[in-house]
């Protein structure tokens, strides 16, 4: 900081050049799966584009994903707001317990419900309403957190002064509350309509069509690549549209407390009658997004069939080698992941310019890019360019990375910021290297940080089906890929032992990660920055 007068003006920090070269290099493997999938649809040529998708088949697929989506985000929208709400706001029997149950859905993915379901009937929920119900159950945490979060640290002074003014209790919500909640909102109903938008193995096991299924069948039926490309730049084209929408309706306005004294406590609302119906209706919502899917699943462990059925239930020892296959992937994607958000993060924080903006930005695009466009683009790339990485272990990793940086990045970046430059100059003034200064002052400074970002993509990894199941080398065998194997042929009993073991490892994880890093990291879990 230079004085000039009764004016400060902050000295424009440079990048460091070898920073600098990495996140080009970064930011070019974050956009090649979109350059690839747009090559493909552009090889494809106008007349085929447009005989593809000038098609009853793509009106459909577009009509059944966008009412889902907008059926999907407001019915999370009302859950997660009511239940923070009663969990927060009002003096709700056992609101403790309610906040917990709350978040637990986010550690059982969606393909986890959306098998325990078909399982219990495959006629009854193999439609629309089925896909509604599942997904629905399995996203609504991620507007109960930061809704939650927000009224925590909502200044309930602002509430007391609406009741002073003569509102009554709906309209303090509607008046006062509501518009304060709107970040929060907004940014968790783009989480669930992005998670919605590219999921797949839910929507696959329930024969729900939408863009990821129709793309993965285009695929597997190996015509032409034209059809799938020209599906994920639509998908892709969504995604985009979805945060760009999110951007303009949230605006540039902020909202927080202006002094930063000690708060008053919030006032809870009394619920009258409604404390016998509150807990009633919170334990329906917690009996279709947990206790039928660990339900059903504890069910088909202690079924017995036929001897095929009955080997394949009871093999347990294919069981541990799928837990370590997706350990051992977990853990190196999660390395090679940090190793690229690290220098991304270090070129963000320790440097200024308008390309160093560029570059972060280009990596969070992947947030907006689907796991099975990435896919289908680095199978294309491989087979046609470089043919040594198809079905290499090494491939699925780089595909892992590219899906994942953003949420490795949005906890690197704020690691690092916290970590004092004042430290790093202090190291060099006394004649550190740059090597020895991150080493020795930087990474142990923001090491918990970083600890959380791995633990993240550890977490979305060992969860992750869609890459996986199209990237993962011959003979590759995942908690995930197995569960999709044997659901696929109606085989739940088959099924249920890994499911079980997704499930558990899942859970411990994720509450580990909540109890050592706070929740706010578990609903990083399910996407990156907004």
């Amino acid at each position: 900081m230079l004085a000039t007068g009764s004016k400060l003006m902050t000295v424009p920090r440079r990048p460091n050049p070898g920073l600098l070269v990495a996140g080009v290099a970064i930011a070019i493997l974050v956009l090649l799966p979109i350059g690839v999938t747009a090559g493909n649809a552009v090889a494809a040529g106008w007349s085929l584009a447009v005989m593809l998708l000038w098609r009853p088949l793509t009106g459909e697929l577009l009509t059944n994903t966008l009412l889902l989506i907008g059926c999907v985000t407001v019915a999370c929208a009302l859950i997660g707001t009511g239940t923070a709400w009663l969990v927060e706001r009002t003096d709700l029997p056992g609101r403790k317990l309610w906040g917990v149950l709350a978040v637990v859905p986010l550690a059982i993915p969606a393909f986890i419900s959306s098998y325990a379901w078909l399982s219990l009937d495959s006629s009854l929920f193999s439609n629309f309403g089925g896909a509604l119900l599942v997904v629905t159950m399995s996203y609504y945490p991620l507007i109960y957190l930061p809704v939650a979060a927000a009224l925590r640290e909502m200044d309930p002074a602002l509430e007391e002064t609406a009741r002073a003014l003569g509102n009554n209790t709906r309209q303090v919500f509607l008046r006062v509350v509501l518009p304060q909640l709107r970040p929060a909102l907004l940014g968790g109903m783009l989480l669930v309509a992005l998670n919605t938008l590219v999921e797949f193995g839910a929507f696959a096991l329930l024969r729900f069509r939408t863009f990821t299924t129709a793309i993965y069948a285009a695929y597997r039926a190996g015509f032409s690549g034209a059809e799938p490309a020209l599906l994920a730049m639509v998908l892709i084209a969504l995604c985009i549209a979805c945060l760009v929408a999110e951007q303009l309706v949230r605006g540039t306005a902020r909202y927080g407390r202006l002094a930063r004294g000690t708060r008053a406590a919030a006032t809870r609302y009394s619920l009258g009658k409604a404390r016998i119906v509150a807990p009633v209706v919170l334990a329906i919502l917690g009996f279709a997004a947990l206790a039928v899917p660990l339900g059903m699943i504890g069910y088909w462990l202690t079924k017995t069939g036929n001897a095929a059925t009955t080997v394949a239930a009871s093999d347990w020892a294919a069981v541990a080698r799928a837990s370590w296959a997706s350990v051992r992937l977990g853990v190196g994607g999660a390395a090679l992941t940090m190793a690229l958000a690290l220098p991304l993060g270090m070129l963000a924080t320790r440097s200024d310019g308008w390309l160093v903006a560029v570059l972060e930005r280009a990596a969070y695009l992947a947030q907006g890019v689907p796991g099975i466009a990435v896919a289908l683009a680095l199978i294309s790339l491989t087979v046609h360019d470089l043919h040594p990485l198809y079905q290499s272990t090494f491939l699925l990793l780089l595909a892992y990375s590219v899906l994942f940086l953003p949420l490795a990045l949005v906890s690197v970046r704020s690691a690092l910021m916290q970590a004092q430059v004042r430290l790093e100059e202090s190291g060099r003034s006394l004649g550190l290297g740059r090597l020895a200064v991150l080493l020795r002052i930087t990474l142990p400074l923001a090491a918990p940080g970083l600890g959380a970002a791995a633990a993240m993509v550890f977490i979305a990894i060992t969860t992750e089906l869609t890459a996986t199941l199209l990237l993962a080398p011959i003979g590759t065998q995942t908690l995930a890929t197995q569960i999709w194997a044997n659901t696929s042929t109606v085989a739940f009993a088959a099924a249920a032992p890994f499911a079980a073991a997704m499930a558990v490892m899942s859970m411990l994880a994720s509450w580990l990660l909540a109890r050592r890093f706070g929740a706010a990291s578990v609903l990083s879990i399910a996407h990156g920055a907004v």
